[in-house]
């Protein structure tokens, strides 16, 4: 990301003494530089800087790859977009559908999947202004969003214990057949360590 378009707001966010709140905004440069970059298909961004971005980036590909038509919609919904309203209308989107009020008043439960879809959405978003030549709001999109999460849903992720859920929830699990390679790559690196120690003490002796 370049430093030189992120806002004063935006450092606060990124260089927080919270942990908590500093992970939120580097999430949000982080996913919005990714899909801009092209998503897994582009090396340019290298490896996540975090374990939480990483799991974020893999969740994200793999919600749009599983999912596509519930994505299909936001084009239409983005239509009218412009720079000047990008921000505002993303932030009333995330209030409208991923922080309801129960009927008696009260905000439900944030679940780590609908903390995923905020993130998500931000990306849609950026991408969107990003195809239509509006790239001069991306630095306030990724502002908006790290605001939003640091508002809105970090007091229910502060109430989880912090980030460590949504990296167990969504970090990319080995599967067996990773597992199994692992095994193999470190049986046959122990024999050929066995060996060539066996091979010198013959040679010694």
């Amino acid at each position: 990301m370049c430093q030189s378009e992120i806002s004063e707001a935006a450092k606060l966010g990124l260089n927080s003494l919270d942990p908590l709140v500093r992970e939120a905004h580097l999430m949000a440069h982080d996913y919005v530089d990714y899909v801009i970059a092209g998503g897994p298909d582009s090396s340019s961004l290298g490896h996540a800087p975090t374990a939480c971005t990483a799991a974020l980036r893999h969740a994200g590909d793999e919600l749009l790859t599983r999912f596509p038509i519930f994505f299909r919609r936001w084009p239409r919904i983005f239509q009218d977009v412009t720079e000047d309203t990008a921000c505002s209308m993303l932030t009333s989107i995330l209030d409208d559908h991923f922080c309801p009020a129960t009927p008696g008043g009260r905000r439900r439960e944030l679940a780590w999947s609908a903390v995923l879809s905020v993130y998500v959405l931000g990306g849609q978003m950026a991408m969107h202004c990003h195809e239509r030549g509006m790239a001069r709001v991306l630095p306030q999109l990724k502002e908006c969003l790290g605001s939003y999460v640091e508002r809105v849903i970090c007091p229910d992720i502060r109430d989880k214990g912090g980030w460590s859920g949504f990296k167990t929830r969504f970090g990319k699990k080995q599967d067996l057949e990773g597992h199994v390679k692992t095994v193999c790559y470190w049986t046959l690196l122990l024999l050929a360590t066995s060996s060539i120690t066996y091979f010198l003490w013959k040679k010694m002796t």
